[in-house]
């Protein structure tokens, strides 16, 4: 079926013209002034602020002048990435969708439902003439992927809305309250290079086939970190072949769970058979450790042509044990609420390459006192090797009010329209209502969306059916948006 066709039509339509413009963050110039466009193509009242957040306010139609202004919040930039072989040009062409069965998805590419479905749901809402709403002042941020630097500068003088609808939760049954700070640590260290010993022969070995993910949502599913994996094997082999390394690049996004790592070694020609041994043997233990889980992993070595220049042996020990000994994954589950992360921590790049060792994670948590905890953590371990390392890209989490009247009100309306309860909980995700909450102290939040799964990923997707489900009931909540004080 074609996208256009699927309901709700008008959600639906916004969505594809949204995503044949290019949107990576850092790079929205061509989404900012089609956002632009499109709100003065509708004659309302349409800025950009300083930073390039876009706002288009438009009044509350009949009958609902008395009611709450509703800030409804979603961002225009998308995480660009692709499969290895699939050839696609970010910069200049539009996601290539389709639909299969009951979801949308991309060809070989991210889909840009995280957060172009929530952009397309307010574009709708603002070019209609037959819902019922409130004031609604839209608020498209840009970069929340990289760094959330639309939320940070936001200029709030644009808003008087005391209600804010977040549409970038990504599961339909869920009613999000709270969420994680986060903070990337970036690392840099300089090795010593010199020339491979004579008679050594090079292979290119790769972890690929991973899932990956989101490195919030998706760090506590145990999936393989490529980055990880890739180094466990060059300790492995280390303990009884001289692996001599060459390049390392492994991962793509710092907010990624790694899918694909690649290393170039050299190692003595003598030992070539008790090399493809181990690596047979590595092979093996991977996919036994990970049958059930990672399905598409693999471990490709193939040999290549032998580098002119290698890692020192005392700088690769270095590296390979600082790796190994820093923590990945979920560093503590939250003593408060059931089945959330508290804090995490995904090594989402390690280049190695002409004389410089680089590595990018993101550290996250809701308590800020843990989210120190695991900074240190990985801070000590990178240090400790003589890794020059910076911290950036700072943002606060949001703390939980399950007293929220409009909390209330959209668990009513749920239970009402779906014959059951919704899930109400945090999020172990950066979203924007952490830092959007310090430049509006007292405004009631919320985040809601459509099921959405492999996030940040080419395997991204976005439920038909669910879409439905959340455009109704986004619906129903505006149109009963209480009354403002008097």
């Amino acid at each position: 079926m074609e996208i256009e066709k699927l309901e709700p039509q008008q959600l639906w339509h916004n969505f594809k013209l949204l995503n044949a413009v290019p949107r990576a963050s850092k790079k929205e110039d061509r989404v900012i002034a089609f956002m632009l466009a499109f709100g003065h193509g509708l004659g309302l009242e349409t800025v950009k602020d300083p930073v390039g957040n876009v706002v288009i306010k438009k009044p509350a139609t009949a009958g609902m002048e008395n009611r709450k202004t509703v800030v409804l919040q979603s961002h225009l930039d998308m995480v660009h990435q692709k499969n290895s072989d699939t050839v696609f040009d970010f910069e200049n062409q539009g996601i290539a969708m389709y639909a299969e069965g009951d979801w949308v998805k991309a060809r070989g590419t991210t889909l840009g439902a995280d957060n172009g479905i929530g952009v397309a749901a307010i574009m709708s809402l603002l070019a209609a003439d037959d819902i019922v709403h409130p004031a609604l002042e839209a608020m498209f941020t840009i970069d929340e992927e990289t760094g959330m630097t639309g939320a940070k500068r936001l200029d709030p003088s644009n808003f008087s809305g005391s209600i804010l609808l977040n549409l970038d939760t990504e599961e339909d049954d869920e009613l999000t309250i709270g969420c994680a700070g986060g903070r990337d640590t970036n690392t840099t260290y300089q090795y010593t290079q010199q020339a491979p010993e004579i008679g050594s022969i090079a292979y290119e070995i790769t972890i690929k086939g991973l899932l990956g993910g989101h490195s919030g949502m998706d760090i506590h599913k145990g999936r393989g970190n490529a980055n990880k994996l890739l180094n466990r094997f060059l300790y492995g082999a280390l303990k009884s072949i001289p692996v001599q390394l060459n390049s390392i690049d492994g991962g793509s996004l710092r907010n990624a769970i790694p899918r694909e790592a690649t290393a170039i070694v050299a190692l003595p020609g003598s030992q070539k058979d008790d090399f493809l041994s181990f690596c047979n043997s590595f092979n093996t233990v991977l996919r036994e450790e990970y049958h059930g889980l990672e399905a598409g992993l693999k471990m490709t070595v193939n040999e290549t042509t032998l580098p002119g220049k290698v890692m020192a042996m005392p700088d690769l020990i270095k590296i390979v044990n600082a790796i190994y000994a820093l923590p990945n994954g979920v560093f503590r589950m939250s003593p408060d609420l059931d089945n959330l992360v508290e804090a995490s921590t995904n090594l989402a790049r390690v280049i190695v390459k002409d004389g410089q060792f680089i590595t990018q994670s993101l550290q996250r948590s809701s308590v800020e006192s843990t989210k120190e905890d695991v900074l240190n953590a990985v801070t000590a371990t990178f240090e400790d090797m003589g890794c020059t390392v910076k911290q950036a890209s700072d943002y606060p989490g949001w703390k939980p009010d399950r007293d929220s009247e409009i909390l209330k009100l959209m668990i009513k309306l749920y239970e009402a329209n779906f014959d059951q309860a919704p899930k109400v909980d945090a999020c172990h995700a950066g979203l924007e209502c952490g830092i959007l909450g310090a430049h509006f102290p007292g405004m009631d939040m919320i985040s809601f969306g459509p099921t959405i799964r492999g996030a940040h990923s080419p395997d991204e997707k976005v439920q038909i059916s669910s879409v439905k489900k959340f455009w109704r009931y986004l619906l129903a909540i505006l149109k009963e948006i209480p009354a403002a004080d008097k």
